[in-house]
Order: C-alpha cells, then structure tokens, then sequence
C-alpha cells in the first residue's frame, strides 16, 4: 500500500468542508455574543449550565483528537484489548472526579479555577504550581489536537501538514474569542451531536468495507499471543496501567475538566458525569476498534506514523461521502477540545494569574477580559508552533498525565485534610516530579538498590491510586485500608519486575513520593486550617447573573 493509493479530496474541496464546519461554528457563537462580555459568563457561565449542555460539553471535551488517534494506536498496537484499556480506563475517569468534585464545588461554589481553591487553601506559590501545569497541559493538549488536524489535512487532500494545523488554530480561535467557555459550551453541544451520529455509521461502514466479521475472523491469524488475548500482560503494562495512571491525573490536575464542574448547576453535577462517563467510554471503544481492524488487515500506517492510521482506513475504504463525515468528525473532536484548552488558559490567567495575584481579587473586569482574550491569541500561537514537530500523540498524552500526577494527592489532601500545609504541597509536588524525570529518562542506572527502591516507591503509588478511587466513593477509612494493602502487595509485585517498564515506575512513582512528601511535612505541622475561609476568599468578579441555561 502507498499514499498514491489514498482517496484525496481537491484542495477546493477541503477548504470548502473546512470553511463551511468553522463558519458555522462561528456563526452558531453570535447567537451568545453580547456588547458587553461578563466575565463570570465568560469563565464558567455563571456556575449556571443545565444537565444536556453540561453532559455534552464534558464529553465532547475528553472526546478529543488523541481519543481518536490514540485509542486506533493502542488498538493497533496492542490488539484486541488495545481500544477496551483506552476507551474504558478514559471513562472511568470522568466518573472518578464526580466524589472529589463534589467537595471541591463545596469549598469554593463561586470558583473559577481549581488554583483559586488553592489559593484560598494555601497562597500564591502553591497556586501558581497548580495554574503552570495546567497552562503547560494544555498547550501540549493544543499541540495533540492541531497535530491531528495536519495530519488529517495532509492525508486526505494535496494541502500540506502544516496548512491543516493553521486552519484548525485559525478557526478554533475565531470562535472562542469573544464569548470564551460559553461558546466552548454551546459549540460542544452541536459538535457531540455530529460526532455521535457520524461515529455510527463510520465504525460499521469501514466493518463491511473490509468484508464483514468474516474478514476479521480471517485476520486473528496476523495477531501475536498477547494481541490476540483480551487479557494481554503487555496490554496491561504498556497501555492499560500507565494511561490508568496519567487520565487519573488529568481527572484532577486539567482546568478544561475543573472548569466545566465549577460552572455546572450544583444539583447537576452527578447526572452530568454519569452521562458524559457513558458517552465518551462508548464513542472511543468504537473508534479504536478501527485500529484494530488495521491491524487485522496488515495495513502498515504511512511513513510508520500512527496517527495516519484513521485517516488511511477511511480513505482506503470508504468511498467519498463518509470521508467527508470523518473528515468532518475528527475536525469537530479536535476542536471541541481545542477550544476547551483555550477557554481554560484564559481562565487560569485572567483568574489565577490577573484576578488573584495581580489585583488582589479587585480586577478591572475589562482589563481581565482582554487579558483572557490576549491569552487565546498567544497560546494559539504557540501550539501551532510546537503542532508544527508532529510528535507521537500517545506518548505525549502519557507524558503530561504522569507530570500531573504528583499533584493529584497534595491537591485532595489539601481539600480533606487540615493539616496540609503550602510547604507540604510545593515540595510534594516539586519531589514528585524530579523523580518522575529521574525515572521516565533513566537520568539513573535502574540496578540494584536504586531499582529497588524506585519500584518500592511505585509500588506506594500504585497503592495511593486505588486508595485514593476507594476514599472518593467508599469514604475515608476504606480509602487507606485499600491504599495501606494495595501498596504491600504491589510491593512483592513490583521489585525485580517493574523496572523493565519505564512509562509506569516512573508514572506511579510520581504518585508515590509526592504523597509521601505531603504527608510527612504536614505531619511536622500542629497548624489546623479552617476550610470556612475558602468560600469567603473566593469570589465572583461580577455580581451580573445570567438566566439558567438547560
């Protein structure tokens, strides 16, 4: 097979498909447009989304370009189990941050940010921490996203990678300018529509463009052992544990998720997870299974780059009207998210940065929305740039997952417990990472009592992911009986053995000592604080209120 063999759009046609999906975007956000932006309005709606726009917008937001990508590289990497540790481990994600939201909404209703609440908790240095990873999660999310759409473009018609990626920043930034998360909302809501209807009658056409089940049947005998096995070891530890491990962090640490739990009504909150939870463990199992059929087929992606793979099915099989409702889907997921990354960058700045340490929570609401807007523009800017490298999208959306990590404990401790102190979370986090970096680019020999030890933290970190899931639905003491056994017997598990799997240490160890840290400098501390004072540090900017969207 060569890219010669490819179904192409004209040039004209491309940029027909592309005018037509972003000026309709744009087009649908003047209908929220107002002379006068709110700044409330223009951060989290006014706390004020309905179940159906946040449900929607919650699930279009995880539904990005890597879920497309990534889940048909797992599936053709990994096998038949590949699109199942993806799509369901994703999922359950979303479901896990529902407990934890919950008590960070409690603590903060009039929050915009999850570094506000931190702030409150802690001060600026703490905060600042919490709004730099994000800021740098979602400029690589920005990067994932415009990297899919170059590669998109470029397979499907003569225009150039690079075109793609400009289109896509172009068009996203269009239409999130003025009106920020409220047109990230509402276009979230009519690009899930398309993305559903078009993912079911994609998954099945590419199914019987191949031939059918039969077909497939056929091509288990192109499978290894471990591919063809549902329950495949290299599955679990290359692909289902260390994305486990990183979507767990993202749960947490990324603002696009935050941000949708502070401006959802509080009495929606349950329903709307549980809704996008389905949803989205739905779409992307379906998606990934098209790199398996990829796989079954002997298809060799285009210059051995994954992310070709989708693009390469479809345009192979399909004929021309389904390419352009692919076409079509992948353009919608991508920026679905792509303006949620934008929409919460110009929160964490204008909030985090502006609101909280520039003005002393006494902004000039119009200063603060050109900063916002400013933000947009430059972040845009950036991740085009940075699109332009066309990196790897999983090892990217494993990588930053793994940086969040060391600050997923430090921040629900801060939440439940009185004890943590600012101390306790900056070096908490700063530890996590530096032995995250250790481990990830093996800066040390994995020998000996070094390995040793680096797995024996892993294993602690592995026992405070599945105490930290039990504490979240079960309460407090499940939560550390599950952590306290889990990281024993993980510890039998994991010396001598995880040291062959350097994306997983060096994920959990990142887990592993920044609980540690955490909980041994708080533990110095006799200081109690009072969770009270959150609420009355956290404020609105403006007290206009908008009418309840549904």
């Amino acid at each position: 097979m060569n890219e010669q063999n490819f179904y192409q759009f004209s040039t004209l046609t491309v940029l027909a498909l592309l005018v037509a999906f972003y000026g309709g975007t744009y087009l649908l956000t003047l209908l929220i447009k107002k002379k006068k932006e709110n700044t409330d309005a223009f951060m989290v709606s006014n706390h004020q989304i309905g179940f159906g726009l946040g449900a929607a917008s919650m699930t279009a937001t995880w539904i990005w370009a890597a879920s497309f990508y990534g889940a048909a590289t797992s599936g053709y990497t990994y096998g038949i189990s590949g699109p199942l540790h993806y799509g369901l481990w994703g999922a359950l994600m979303i479901l896990f941050i529902y407990p934890f939201g919950r008590r960070f909404r409690e603590l903060a209703p009039n929050a915009h940010t999850l570094g506000e609440l931190i702030h409150a908790r802690h001060g600026s240095s703490s905060q600042l921490i919490l709004a730099s990873s994000n800021i740098l999660g979602s400029i690589i999310s920005l990067m994932v996203n415009f990297t899919a759409s170059g590669a998109l473009v470029s397979v499907l018609s003569p225009l150039s990678f690079q075109a793609g990626v400009v289109i896509a920043g172009v068009g996203v930034l269009s239409y999130t300018l003025w009106s920020g998360f409220r047109a990230s909302v509402l276009t979230d809501f009519a690009q899930l529509m398309a993305m559903m209807a078009v993912a079911i009658l994609i998954i099945p056409a590419v199914l019987f463009a191949l031939g059918g089940p039969s077909t497939l049947s056929d091509g288990m005998s192109l499978l290894t052992s471990e591919q063809a096995n549902l329950f495949s070891m290299d599955a679990i530890l290359n692909q289902g544990a260390p994305f486990f491990v990183a979507v767990l962090a993202y749960a947490i640490g990324n603002q696009t998720i935050s941000q949708r739990l502070f401006a959802v009504r509080e009495d929606h909150i349950k329903p709307t997870f549980i809704t996008a939870t389905i949803g989205y463990g739905a779409i992307v199992i379906g998606l990934g299974m098209i790199g398996l059929m990829a796989l079954m087929t002997g298809m060799e992606p285009i210059d051995g780059d994954m992310n070709n793979l989708i693009p390469q099915m479809v345009s192979l099989y399909l004929p021309p009207v389904f390419i352009g409702l692919f076409f079509v889907l992948v353009i919608g997921s991508l920026s679905s998210t792509a303006d949620s990354d934008l929409s919460a960058m110009s929160a964490i700045v204008m909030a985090d940065v502006y609101g909280k340490n520039i003005a002393k929570n006494k902004p000039d609401p119009t200063k603060m929305l050109f900063i916002g807007r400013l933000t947009m523009i430059v972040a845009t800017l950036i991740g085009v740039i940075l699109a332009s490298f066309s990196m790897d999208i999983l090892i990217m959306l494993v990588f930053v997952g793994a940086l969040w990590g060391a600050i997923v404990f430090p921040v629900i401790a801060s939440c439940f417990w009185d004890r943590v102190t600012n101390a306790a979370f900056t070096w908490a986090v700063v530890a996590g990472l530096l032995m995250f970096c250790i481990a990830r680019f093996e800066l040390l020999p994995m020998v000996s009592v070094v390995a040793v030890l680096f797995e024996l933290l892993a294993a602690v970190g592995g026992g405070v992911v599945l105490g930290l899931m039990a504490f979240g639905f079960c309460g407090r003491r499940i939560g550390l009986i599950v952590a306290a056994l889990s990281a024993i017997a993980l510890a039998f598990f994991c010396v001598g053995f995880l040291r062959d799997y350097t994306v997983l240490l060096a994920s959990l160890m990142a887990y592993g000592v920044s609980t540690l840290v955490c909980v041994g400098i708080s533990l110095l501390s006799s200081s109690k604080f009072d969770f009270t004072q959150i609420d009355q540090n956290v404020i609105n900017y403006d007290p206009v209120k908008l009418p309840q969207t549904d």
